[in-house]
């Protein structure tokens, strides 16, 4: 603690620890401010329910990374051990997440969590979140829940994996079951070509995201998708140029997109073009969504 400049003396604070009769610290990695008094340091480092609660809000389709970042702002865990813990393979295995992170898996919302709080806990949460609210919604559409597994073998991840590419595409709720209608299609109907390929810009996005070293077109990538990134085959997570799901989620989606999925519009559509307000125009044909797209221009 002295050589990280958390504490004054060690000699005056060995000796407060002995007078308080402190004890119960907590190993592992911890996340503390370096303003403290040593009384708010025990605290801390015992991760006694007396020390401070800050709130937090993700909105939804927040990725891990951005939800990393808040975490560390808000005091409650730094942003490199949460990011261990979603990646973790046998805690993953224990919390009953198939894949390599738990994107996907973490329920945007507001939480009230201890500061210092340990990077397990915070992930163990928002995935309980995630299950109690899922669960909910799968009680509330069974049959679309079993006609997606019956069509596609859709199990709870690609529920996921298709939710979070809705969260990201759509910007206004009435519109969600109309966009994932749109996805089902294209995954379902053999007219559609190139065959299965959900097109998403923002799947692509992710890919450069994640991991930008390891796919050229993604150099210098600051938000906005290029046609090179679509079709870059080096990026696993693009839809332009990969067929059915990307290999996991790409965000962390809200109940309106979870829903949406279970219990889409019913639609023939292949198509939708933003038009502004966050709101898009849907086509079923390729004539019509060009048309669109001249209007919206």
């Amino acid at each position: 603690l002295d050589e990280k400049g958390l504490i004054t003396s060690a000699p005056l604070f060995s000796l407060y620890l002995r007078v308080t009769k402190s004890s119960g610290f907590r190993p592992g990695t911890h996340f503390i401010r370096d303003d403290l008094s040593p009384r708010e340091l025990v605290r801390s480092l015992q991760r006694s329910s007396a020390r401070p609660v800050a709130k937090v809000t993700f909105p939804e389709g927040s990725h891990r990374f951005d939800m990393a970042k808040r975490l560390e702002g808000a005091g409650i865990v730094s942003a490199k051990s949460f990011l261990e813990a979603t990646v973790d393979p046998d805690f993953l295995n224990e919390l009953g997440i198939e894949g390599d992170s738990a994107e996907g898996y973490l329920f945007p919302s507001t939480y009230e969590l201890f500061t210092n709080s340990d990077a397990r806990d915070v992930v163990r949460k928002l995935v309980t979140e995630m299950d109690v609210r899922y669960q909910k919604l799968e009680a509330r559409h069974p049959e679309g829940a079993q006609e997606l597994r019956r069509s596609l073998n859709f199990g709870k991840r690609e529920v996921l994996v298709l939710a979070s590419i809705v969260e990201k595409e759509a910007a206004v709720d009435d519109e969600r079951p109309l966009v994932a209608s749109v996805f089902l299609n294209r995954l379902k109907d053999e007219r559609f070509l190139p065959k299965q390929r959900l097109q998403s810009d923002a799947t692509t996005a992710y890919g450069c995201i994640l991991m930008p070293e390891r796919i050229p077109s993604c150099a210098g990538y600051a938000g906005k998708v290029t046609p090179a990134m679509n079709n870059d085959a080096a990026n696993p997570y693009s839809t332009y140029r990969h067929s059915h799901l990307p290999p996991g989620p790409i965000a962390n989606p809200g109940e309106k997109s979870i829903e949406a999925v279970l219990a889409p519009a019913k639609t023939k559509y292949f198509y939708f073009v933003a038009t502004g307000g966050g709101r898009h125009t849907f086509s079923e044909t390729l004539d019509q969504h060009r048309e669109a797209i001249r209007a919206s221009r």
